[in-house]
């Protein structure tokens, strides 16, 4: 059954991405003869062109993180089926609609992000409460991305070690591509063979510090990361780790299918477990395997600004959650070939990277990759992914406040609107400040937002489509059932936390409530064709 499960959605997600995906491009009119930013923009730090495979690499790289392995293992509580069943659905018609129309639309807009197509179709002060919320959103998540990248790096000090040297790696990388000459095909070999080099060495000479010392060390790196031109450690690093994560899927799915380890876990346990409603936690809970606002802010906020030609949108919006989905539901087979004790052990000595890494390793023993190799590979490329995770989220939060402090009507803009240190400090100080005070207070919330965030950048799709005089049908159903979702799991945490007597939750979420309902309100005349803005895109 988990040959299956895994060929089943390859061969859908396959057959969706010829398909449903060149529809859209149909549809949305996509041009591969259009100027992108990149080139029009380009600035050599955050506009800068970038060939379609490395910016998959860079993209894919940014929205994977441990978003599709934590998701689906936790709401695995809910049985396989629904859980399958969602990141196959969820991926074709929710998350790679969402991130493939988010970039694709960016491109359209000069890069901008979700927040600035906000105010370009709906209005100004849409685009205001959208960035406030947002950036607040990666404000959370660099909290948490920086405790989780601190903690794996004091558990797994292996990781720490070849992190550190993939950094170097990228930027000589960097160099040698874009200033010296070096073909990429050639650079890719040797850079790929230094990766995991890398690994070898991190095995070898693994760094012992302490959480607070790797925090310290971490909030610096994303400072740096986050106001460098793109060409010299984003775009390099993100392609090569690319690499792990590529090696890391291929390993599985061939262990897989020389494994075939059985099913253990109920195919569906009921609508409530425990007190857990199916409706709406697994669709909160799956989150980056089916779709994910994060995913906006990526598409939107980076990778537009370096797409080459339009044409590659398709491959890199659309693509890359489909190469998601394949993680997810690997995802999922790696807690349910396993019985109930044992999950429970594993999850409680190291969370779902545990469950999932122990999984992978266990399939990979079958193509002739030891336990003791495949399982620390599986969660060096794990903690890889979570820090390209982290500067990336850094560099998307510098951008929202920037542009939060834009006032087009002013010749002169205020500092904190041009300057990118200044942003960057303030985001990366905060984040810091959450990481070390207290971000678990009210990191419950994050699934929800995430998600909230995934509406909202729908809505500004199908609010542009619209005002563009486009079909925005496959975008207006997603929207409507993820604000369904999103505003059930936000009432449920605010009975559950006001019972509790977690009243900072409490407002949390009803300040995200209300910012919903907000926003549908000011976007309704225009989604029902009652207005219409003039827009040239």
């Amino acid at each position: 059954m988990s040959l299956f499960l895994v060929l089943f959605g390859i061969i859908a997600f396959v057959i969706a991405y010829a398909t449903y995906g060149a529809w859209l491009c149909k549809q949305w009119g996509m041009d591969p003869s259009k100027t992108t930013p990149a080139h029009r923009l380009n600035d050599g730090v955050d506009y800068v062109p970038a060939g379609a495979p490395v910016l998959l690499g860079h993209h894919f790289a940014s929205i994977a993180g441990a978003g599709p392995i934590v998701g689906p293992i936790a709401a695995s509580v809910f049985g396989w089926v629904p859980v399958t069943l969602w990141i196959v659905i969820g991926s074709i018609f929710f998350g790679g609609v969402h991130d493939f129309g988010s970039l694709f639309a960016s491109v359209r807009h000069d890069g901008k992000s979700v927040g600035q197509i906000i105010e370009a179709n709906i209005g100004k002060s849409g685009k205001k409460l959208f960035a406030v919320f947002a950036w607040l959103t990666l404000l959370l998540v660099v909290a948490a991305f920086v405790n989780v990248v601190a903690g794996t790096f004091v558990s797994t000090p292996q990781a720490a070690t070849a992190s550190l040297l993939f950094i170097v790696l990228a930027v000589v990388f960097g160099f040698a591509v874009y200033r010296s000459g070096v073909p990429l095909s050639i650079g890719s070999v040797i850079g790929v063979i230094l990766l995991f080099a890398c690994i070898w060495i991190g095995m070898k000479f693994p760094l012992v510090l302490s959480k607070n010392t790797w925090i310290v060390l971490i909030l610096g790196y994303i400072f740096v990361a986050s106001v460098t031109p793109v060409w010299i450690l984003l775009q390099p690093r993100d392609y090569l780790n690319s690499y792990l994560l590529y090696a890391m899927i291929g390993g599985a799915v061939f262990g897989l299918i020389m494994y075939r380890p059985g099913i253990q876990l109920a195919a569906f346990t009921g609508f409530n477990v425990n007190g857990q409603y199916l409706f709406p936690l697994l669709f909160v809970t799956v989150a980056c395997g089916a779709i994910s606002g994060f995913h906006s802010l990526v598409g939107s906020g980076t990778s537009s600004k370096q797409v080459d030609k339009e044409g590659d949108t398709k491959l890199i919006g659309y693509g890359g959650m489909l190469i998601e989905g394949v993680l997810a539901i690997i995802a999922i087979i790696t807690a349910a070939y396993i019985s109930g004790d044992k999950f429970g052990e594993l999850l409680k000595v190291g969370g779902p990277v545990n469950v999932f890494a122990t999984g992978v390793g266990t399939f990979m023993t079958k193509i002739g990759i030891p336990m003791s190799v495949g399982k620390p590979f599986t969660a060096l490329a794990i903690s890889a992914f979570a820090l390209t995770s982290l500067d990336t989220a850094t560099r998307l939060a510098r951008f929202i406040f920037q542009e939060f402090f834009e006032d087009e009507t002013k010749e002169q803009q205020s500092i904190l609107a041009t300057n990118r240190f200044v942003s960057t400090a303030i985001t990366v100080a905060l984040g810091g400040w959450l990481a070390v005070a207290g971000w678990q207070k009210v990191w419950p919330l994050f699934g929800s937002a995430n998600q909230l965030l995934a509406a909202i950048a729908l809505l500004s799709l199908a609010a542009w489509l619209a005002n563009s005089g486009r079909s925005n049908k496959m975008i207006i159903y997603p929207m409507i059932f993820m604000f369904i979702v999103t505003l059930t799991a936000l009432i449920l945490l605010i009975k559950t936390n006001l019972a509790a007597g977690n009243f900072i939750l409490v407002i949390f979420g009803v300040l995200l409530f209300v910012l919903a309902l907000i926003l549908i309100k000011q976007s309704y005349k225009i989604l029902s064709g009652e207005t219409k803005k003039s827009t040239s895109v």
